[in-house]
């Protein structure tokens, strides 16, 4: 399989890639926890379905030392016990804003709550901000139907 395009060699691509991994610096220097990051984007790239940020991301995970059970368990967190509440509410929130057009109000009250329980305000930012730039970076993936399962970890540091 190959892209349907070369959005990363186009120049105009690239910039705009490079502005998004600039901005995207500011939620990996946050406190949100790094295990929450890498839960966040790989529920929200099973959502839409772009294989290229799940192989990323559960890749990624797994060299950080996430658990084959709980990155087996992502799609399955709502029964799953192998997950914090926190990391339930960073999920739930996830969940609420990736399908956010399927929902007339958007993220629901109790859901925004419950986040706010268990994260400040600075986690919530980054929080708010890693799931736009998730699904940011799976709508270029999934557009130009970018093939995926080479990915090694670290291998865009």
């Amino acid at each position: 399989m190959e892209a349907r395009f070369n959005y990363y060699g186009n120049p105009v691509g690239a910039k705009f890639l490079k502005y998004i991994v600039t901005a995207n610096q500011a939620v990996r220097d946050s406190t949100l926890p790094a295990a929450t990051q890498e839960l966040v984007k790989i529920r929200a790239s099973q959502i839409n379905g772009c294989g290229v940020c799940l192989d990323m991301h559960t890749k990624e995970a797994a060299h950080a030392g996430e658990t084959s059970l709980r990155l087996n368990m992502v799609a399955a967190w709502r029964e799953a016990k192998v997950f914090t509440e926190a990391e339930r509410a960073a999920l739930e929130l996830t969940e609420e804003g990736t399908r956010i057009a399927d929902a007339a109000g958007g993220v629901a009250d109790e859901v925004w709550a419950n986040a706010a329980k268990h994260y400040d305000e600075d986690q919530l930012a980054a929080l708010v901000s890693l799931i736009a730039a998730i699904n940011t970076f799976n709508r270029m993936n999934v557009i130009v139907q970018q093939p995926a399962g080479d990915y090694e970890p670290g291998m865009f540091e």
